[in-house]
């Protein structure tokens, strides 16, 4: 991988795990054992789902996951 496109990737993993805790954040505050394999299955908590702020913070999160996939592979 070039510099540049490592950089980017560090860029992604950065707004990735910033976002990811924001989303637990979110969760915790429901569910406070919640766990961050958990969250992966929000489905799983009804309160989350219900919830327009964690939805929209977690399409974020899959925004940004699949935004670096795309990059990536555009790159590679």
């Amino acid at each position: 991988m070039d510099l540049k496109t490592n950089q980017l990737a560090l860029l992604f993993d950065e707004l990735i795990d910033h976002q990811r805790t924001k989303v637990l954040k979110l969760a915790k505050a429901y569910y406070p054992d919640i766990t961050p394999e958990d969250v992966r299955n929000p489905q799983d908590f009804p309160k989350l789902m219900q919830d327009p702020n964690f939805n929209f913070e977690d399409g974020i999160l899959s925004g940004y996951l699949s935004a670096k996939m795309a990059v990536l592979a555009r790159l590679r």
